[in-house]
């Protein structure tokens, strides 16, 4: 796997918090399929203002499933 990356064309300056390299390998594993799919996006589809909202809403979507995969409950187990 590797880090998101915009390939030709006008940089896509949001890709740089789909990276998941500095991830302890577990998270890195929740993150990368959203990571790889941003930039699926943005090699794929045409930068308008939809593209943009598809990915502010992936990325809170990888936020929140980082977020569960270390979620501690109130007695402290996962």
């Amino acid at each position: 796997m590797t880090e998101p990356r915009s390939a030709g064309g006008p940089a896509e300056p949001i890709l740089q918090f789909f990276a998941w390299s500095h991830l302890p390998p577990g998270l890195a594993a929740v993150s990368a399929p959203f990571g790889q799919l941003a930039e699926r996006l943005v090699l794929e589809v045409p930068r308008n203002p939809e593209r943009t909202a598809a990915l502010r809403k992936l990325l809170e979507a990888k936020d929140a499933a980082v977020r569960a995969a270390v979620w501690v409950d109130e007695g402290g187990s996962k």
